[in-house]
């Protein structure tokens, strides 16, 4: 009798992480599916829904009137958002739920961040190159047609297509803690 062949079973780890990618993917646009609703009718915009590795879930929002988030703010829809979140029951891993405003150096998210915060310093990360690069840093032209225009540090300007985003956060710089601060002011006079 000859030898058996061995059995090798061969795995293909960029298969399973895209897989993986997939799950996380549609797991994300569910809950943003689910807390969306209550956060609208709450008189707040959804920012970002994020599941860290360590089991926190991630929600930002911003009161859609423009003006500052505070603390109450975030534990009303803090409470809010646990109850919806309790009868969907969406995630089925113990998380913990993490209500938050998007701060000073926010992410950009939604195309109308990338109008908004026209002016500013931006870091964008792409999962692809584009023009050679996954990284770019400068000011923030606007969105034209789908496209984030930036000058970038070396004055040239470029384009980079918002699908090909995978994530994009504002520069802390002077020039937009004084816009932080001018608006933290003016909100509290209207009060």
């Amino acid at each position: 009798m000859g030898q058996k062949p061995a059995l090798f079973i061969c795995r293909n780890p960029a298969a399973h992480n895209v897989e993986k990618l997939r799950r996380v993917t549609d797991l994300l646009r569910r809950l943003e599916d689910i807390v969306a609703p209550t956060i609208v009718g709450m008189g707040y915009e959804l920012v970002r829904v994020a599941l860290s590795r360590g089991g926190t879930l991630q929600i930002m929002v911003e009161p859609a009137d423009g003006r500052p988030m505070d603390v109450e703010d975030c534990a009303g829809v803090s409470r809010a958002l646990s109850a919806v979140l309790d009868v969907e029951d969406p995630i089925t891993s113990a998380y913990t739920l993490e209500v938050s405003s998007p701060g000073i150096d926010r992410p950009l998210t939604r195309p109308k961040d990338y109008a908004r915060w026209t002016g500013h310093m931006a870091r964008l990360e792409t999962a692809e190159p584009v023009e050679g690069r996954r990284r770019f840093k400068g000011t923030l032209l606007g969105l034209e047609d789908g496209i984030v225009k930036l000058r970038l540090e070396d004055g040239q300007e470029t384009g980079v297509p918002l699908s090909a985003v995978s994530r994009a956060k504002l520069e802390m710089t002077d020039a937009l803690i004084e816009e932080h601060r001018l608006a933290n002011q003016g909100a509290g006079q209207a009060h």
